[in-house]
């Protein structure tokens, strides 16, 4: 009797933090992850090896902010965002340079991509300071969000990572968007984006991100070089078929053929290999957790929690959208990882802290 009571005490205290829609949801795909990338991989164990491990970190840490309440991790708001600008200049004087864009810092124990950090830090401190002059709400507190939200954008955005910078963006307009910016306000800015297109074409565009949405609109103008990358994922889904070719039967994969096999465009290897109805099921699951989110947000009993909850909810559910179009050829290409699938220590683990945040909202509720 008194070991069963133990036991229940032990399971109590592990499991009372946990969502359970979210963490079935997260274990699903966890679980398919790790098919996939032992067939992206080649059937080699290395990558799988550090998936599990970021996996078990993320799980810990995961464990310890959904037990924390919010009000608590909102004191951390302005510390991480004044860290993450930190180190984002860091990145633009002594970042290490891959393939041509330098997005990461060496901090002696390892690599680290801050922009992975703002993903977080950018809509908590966006939620911090609005609910600091909840009771006062002017027009220029909106003015002063934004500029909050410029400040890390730019510096992303001089790395370059047009793709990171877009989206780390929207996380923080989420949270002005939830806080209650008037729609005059909104149709207003989406007006003006509109009319500077032109000019963002012509001055604030590198010609490689002009390039990828050219080829965008026809890869096969050069089938070898920009559009080589949508042509290879649109042929691995499209042989894919309804069923798929199955587990570690992928020949798109196998052959070498799809770039960035185990990271951006671990989908296309998904898609050639379990076909229409796995990619039918990998979405069912993302739009169960955006589901969920929204529905954490929408009983949520704070303005912070309420915002940050939408506006988490909201990212993670785009940089879904985004990785499935890029992959499909249907947006432009992006350095974008499919949360909770794709190879990366630095992103798993921030997808996780998204995931914590909601299920600490949610406990904060109940």
């Amino acid at each position: 009797m008194n070991t069963e009571t133990l036991f229940q005490k032990i399971k109590r205290i592990v499991w009372s933090p946990m969502d359970p829609w979210l963490f079935y949801a997260m274990l699903a795909i966890y679980i398919m992850s790790l098919f996939l990338l032992y067939s992206a991989d080649g059937q080699q164990i290395g990558q799988l090896e550090n998936k599990t491990l970021h996996t078990v970190l993320g799980f810990m840490l995961l464990w310890l902010i959904a037990r924390t309440r919010p009000q608590i991790l909102s004191n951390f708001a302005l510390p991480m965002y004044a860290i993450g600008v930190v180190l984002l200049l860091g990145v633009h004087f002594f970042g290490i340079t891959v393939n041509g864009s330098t997005r990461w810092l060496n901090i002696g124990i390892g690599r680290i991509q801050p922009s992975e950090i703002m993903k977080i830090a950018l809509p908590m401190m966006v939620a911090w300071y609005f609910q600091k002059y909840e009771m006062s709400l002017r027009w220029y507190h909106y003015l002063a969000a934004i500029v909050i939200v410029l400040v890390p954008v730019a510096l992303i955005l001089k790395q370059p990572d047009l793709g990171t910078a877009t989206l780390i963006m929207a996380s923080g307009l989420f949270v002005i968007f939830f806080a209650g910016l008037p729609w005059k306000a909104i149709f207003a800015a989406l007006i003006g984006f509109a009319a500077a297109l032109p000019l963002l074409w012509r001055y604030g565009m590198h010609d490689y991100q002009k390039t990828r949405v050219l080829t965008l609109l026809d890869p096969t103008q050069d089938p070898l070089g920009a559009g080589y990358h949508i042509i290879q994922s649109m042929i691995a889904i499209g042989s894919g078929g309804i069923w798929g070719k199955g587990w570690l039967n992928g020949t798109q994969t196998h052959l070498d053929y799809i770039p960035e096999s185990t990271t951006d465009f671990i989908f296309a290897v998904y898609g050639e290999e379990f076909g229409l109805i796995g990619n039918v099921l990998l979405l069912a699951i993302y739009l169960l957790i955006l589901a969920r989110g929204l529905y954490i947000a929408a009983k949520a009993p704070t303005l912070y929690s309420r915002t940050l909850a939408g506006a988490l909810t909201m990212t993670f559910f785009c940089y879904a959208f985004v990785n499935m179009g890029m992959v499909s050829g249907i947006l432009p290409v992006v350095g974008v990882p499919l949360p909770l699938v794709s190879y990366g220590g630095t992103a798993t683990l921030s997808i996780m802290v998204v995931l914590a945040l909601l299920m600490g909202i949610a406990n904060q509720r109940r």
